[in-house]
């Protein structure tokens, strides 16, 4: 996990990765049916917070990564809503959703496509709840490094970033809003800046695209 984490991102270190893994419960990683090799992974943690005095939940995803010549696969996506289902599932009554930090295009790109509502979002400013949801889990997972204007993870030297290859979004700023939006949202992140994003995690929040994606057969493997 740490060198294909390695091949895609720079200024990463195995303690810090480490450090990392060692606070989240879950991996989901995705392996070539035909030579068993990793190509991807996604860790998870679930958050436990509060807004405005009520307890929330979020299913964060941690580092997440995939090989270059798999990017467009869909086996992690489809693992990753199989463990989001099994946890609207749950009786918990607390709130739940789905927290993103995302350093590039293409995992922001997931919000458009598998979510009704969502925030940031193209076109609306979204309402003051999602920004004290946003607020609540920022601090949370990234204390002082969390910027509350602008709801962004700020980088510093001690962090890892994607290599250009991955984040250079190229001609899709011109022909793709929601890329051009993340872009303008986070103009930062090609040096490792974060943006904040939520999506109310319920079964009639995922698009149809979700569900095909979700119940579609892969080779995608959970791993506790």
């Amino acid at each position: 996990m740490f060198d294909l984490m390695q091949a895609c991102y720079e200024n990463l270190h195995r303690a810090q990765f480490d450090r990392d893994l060692d606070k989240k419960w879950l991996v989901i990683q995705v392996h070539d049916p035909a030579t068993d090799t990793l190509v991807g992974f996604s860790t998870q943690v679930v958050l436990h917070t509060e807004v405005e005095g009520e307890p929330i939940r979020a299913l964060y995803s941690g580092d997440t990564v995939m090989a270059p010549s798999y990017w467009g696969d869909k086996s992690l996506a489809n693992a990753w809503g199989q463990l989001a289902l099994q946890l609207i599932d749950e009786a918990d009554p607390d709130p739940l959703y789905w927290f993103l930090t995302s350093k590039g295009f293409r995992t922001y790109r997931y919000l458009p496509l598998f979510f009704r509502q969502y925030y940031p979002r193209l076109g609306t400013e979204g309402s003051g709840h999602y920004h004290q949801v946003v607020d609540s889990l920022g601090k949370l997972v990234a204390r002082d490094a969390y910027d509350c204007q602008q709801r962004i993870v700020r980088t510093d030297s001690s962090r890892y970033f994607a290599r250009p290859r991955a984040v250079d979004p190229g001609l899709r700023v011109r022909y793709d809003p929601h890329v051009q939006y993340f872009v303008e949202q986070n103009p930062g992140y090609a040096r490792g800046d974060e943006l904040c994003c939520v999506a109310p995690l319920t079964r009639g929040n995922f698009t149809s695209l979700a569900y095909r994606v979700i119940n579609a057969s892969t080779a995608s493997q959970p791993v506790h």
